[in-house]
């Protein structure tokens, strides 16, 4: 098993394909200890965090984000993921609790939870005065088949993308991570094909990611008879910007009336983040603005 949460980037020599291969079971974990997951909630959620972080590597600058979002109409509800290209990343499903039959044992329907009668959308915040918005029709719910038909149809890239959570009985995370191959420009369909063979005989991710101790050999079996060079790694890490500070300040921007109604019977008001759900509490008399006395 992988003990770290990391990120492994590599192109073949011949620079027709890039590789970007994660290991995230640590931040999956992170994500299903705070907002108590449901199994096939935690493989959905999980998911979409390993997807976001990837994409997240690509980015430009530090103060970049992209956030990625899933509407598929199933009990799962609305998954949100939200990365920057330092490697951390944050988000929530809205039904964490929700949860589906199996599709057969070993197999979590994640599909079936996120469902497919809906869309992914990814958000890039370059710093520009609008951020990038681009969407696609979600095709099976299963995420990683509609995270491949998005690079396609979105953002023209012909890419094999594989996603993968390993859930326990006991609701932790055994392994997780995922894989992305993608076309560079005037690459050959030969490359490809070996590379998608490579990963087909391998299995699924999460199995892989169980068995072996690092990217690095997981690297050497998605390049079998292919030469390659890892041209980049970083650690990963579930990570929320929210603080006592920030939202004091968010609060602290009400009106005077509408702080005192929000106070409970002990003059205090509880926030709960959404993406991270961590709870914070004011005392009503730090959020209302000092009166001054008459000299």
């Amino acid at each position: 098993m992988i003990q770290d949460d990391y990120l492994l980037r590599a192109v073949d020599h011949s620079k027709q394909i890039r590789i970007m291969l994660a290991s995230t079971t640590g931040v999956v974990q992170e994500a299903q200890v705070r907002h108590h997951t449901s199994a096939t909630a935690s493989a959905a959620l999980g998911r979409v965090l390993t997807a976001t972080l990837m994409m997240g590597s690509d980015l430009k600058d530090q103060d970049n984000i992209i956030t990625l979002r899933l509407k598929g109409q199933g009990p799962g509800g609305a998954i949100v993921a939200t990365a920057d290209n330092q490697g951390r990343v944050r988000g929530l499903i809205s039904y964490p609790q929700a949860d589906v039959p199996s599709l057969y044992p070993g197999k979590l329907a994640v599909g079936a939870l996120v469902g497919n009668d809906g869309y992914l959308e990814v958000i890039k915040d370059l710093g520009l005065k609008q951020p990038f918005v681009g969407r696609t029709r979600l095709v099976s719910g299963e995420i990683a088949e509609d995270l491949a038909h998005y690079f396609l149809m979105s953002e023209q890239i012909p890419s094999l993308v594989s996603l993968g959570v390993l859930v326990a009985p006991d609701l932790s995370i055994k392994a997780a991570g995922g894989l992305f191959v993608q076309a560079l420009p005037g690459s050959s369909d030969q490359v490809l094909q070996m590379v998608e063979n490579n990963v087909l005989s391998m299995g699924a991710i999460s199995k892989i990611l169980e068995e072996k101790d690092s990217l690095e050999s997981v690297l050497k079996e998605v390049m079998k008879d292919i030469p390659y060079e890892v041209v980049g790694k970083m650690p990963l890490a579930f990570e929320c910007n929210c603080s006592h500070e920030r939202l004091k300040g968010i609060l602290s921007g009400l009106l005077d009336q509408d702080i005192t109604d929000l106070c409970d019977d002990r003059g205090e008001i509880e926030v709960c983040c959404n993406f991270c759900n961590q709870m914070y509490s004011f005392k009503g008399e730090e959020l209302l603005p000092q009166k001054s006395e008459k000299p």
